[in-house]
């Protein structure tokens, strides 16, 4: 469990944010400059708010009324930046053992080959960081981090400065340190592909507020854009049941009560419960069921909202049958040439291409 309550004060910026989620992969997402990074410093004692209460389990970490304001290396929080942060002069085996210096004796239970096997790293123990790929420095920075005997890891835009390869490579890595070792995880990123496939909690953040929280299907719920650039931050969370894998195609058919999903890469035998993120601009809806298309993904359901702005664009939510929902972004001219209102039957087309590989997730 992992309690937050703090009130902090800047020129021009306010941070007022409370929320409490259950252990798992907690995601801060928001815009840059919303109050994400702030958060997490405040969670690892970087940073000391005017008031409030920080508690990671059972432990109380900060609580301003009671005078309580454990030290940075009291917390037992692992840091993981965006650069990684390796001593350029030590060997990845010297900077992972760095990492355990920092550990009290009495807690280092988490054993160093452990570590190098989970986050598959062996091969790189004699070499040193400037020789290192940034997807290879990550996984270091993470193992040095683990080696703390943390009781939290907090990761801030820990892929940002990575390339699409890269960020594929790492997050099977981050998927294990949540699902394996049981590890508390605040993640911080603006990315939804990433946080869709990793949360268990979404905390949605905006000038310095909690705006939404809870699991990704609901936080990632479609809303009105407010401006024109909004419009490709309206995101769909789907889950369906895995039916077949296309081996020769690199492509799994998954089934889902609305018609089947295709989405790419290989994801284990029938049955399996598959998540992924669709962005709304991604998204085409018909009147009536497509032949002859290259689109493999096709949707039945209703228009359940239409929510139109001043610009040129609006945001139509359909419900699946099954109860999904998936948003489309569409012009307000479509909307009228097609007659598109509420109550009426459509199909919500997807592109396999357009689904972010980094967004796909299995869940069991």
């Amino acid at each position: 469990m992992i309690e937050f309550s703090c009130r902090l004060s800047r020129p021009r910026f306010t941070l007022e944010a409370d929320f409490n989620c259950p252990s798992g992969c907690v995601a801060l997402f928001g815009p840059s400059g919303s109050g994400k990074t702030t958060v997490a410093k405040l969670i690892a004692g970087l940073e000391r708010p005017q008031s409030g209460r920080i508690v990671v389990g059972d432990r109380v970490l900060l609580d301003t009324n009671a005078g309580i304001d454990l030290p940075v290396h009291k917390r037992r929080v692992g840091l993981v930046f965006q650069d990684g942060q390796l001593l350029p002069h030590l060997s990845v085996r010297q900077n992972l053992a760095y990492g355990r210096y920092f550990s009290p004796v009495d807690a280092r239970e988490v054993p160093f080959d452990g570590v190098v096997e989970l986050l598959g790293i062996g091969h790189l123990l004699a070499a040193r960081p400037a020789t290192l790929s940034g997807g290879e420095r990550q996984r270091v920075a993470i193992g040095r981090a683990l080696l703390a005997a943390p009781r939290l890891l907090v990761m801030d835009e820990p892929l940002a400065s990575l390339d699409a390869d890269r960020k594929l490579e790492i997050l099977p890595f981050i998927e294990r340190l949540r699902d394996e070792l049981s590890l508390p995880i605040v993640y911080v990123s603006h990315a939804l592909e990433e946080v869709a496939r990793l949360a268990t909690v979404v905390v949605r953040m905006s000038e310095g507020r909690i705006v939404a929280q809870g699991p990704p299907t609901e936080v990632f719920a479609a809303a009105l854009p407010e401006s024109a650039a909004d419009r490709f931050e309206a995101v769909s969370v789907l889950a369906g049941t895995s039916l077949k894998e296309l081996t020769a195609y690199a492509m799994t058919t998954l089934a889902h009560p609305a018609g089947e999903i295709a989405v790419p890469g290989l994801f284990g035998p029938p049955g399996r419960t598959v998540r992924m993120a669709i962005r709304a601009t991604n998204v085409t809806l018909a009147t009536e069921k497509p032949q002859g298309l290259s689109v493999r993904t096709t949707l039945k359901g209703r228009i359940h909202a239409i929510a139109v702005g001043t610009g040129p664009t609006a945001l139509v939510t359909v419900e699946l049958d099954g109860g999904d929902k998936i948003s489309a972004s569409l012009t307000r001219l479509a909307i009228s040439d097609l007659g598109l209102d509420v109550g009426r039957e459509v199909y919500a087309l997807v592109k396999a291409v357009s689904i972010d590989e980094r967004s796909v997730v299995m869940l069991g």
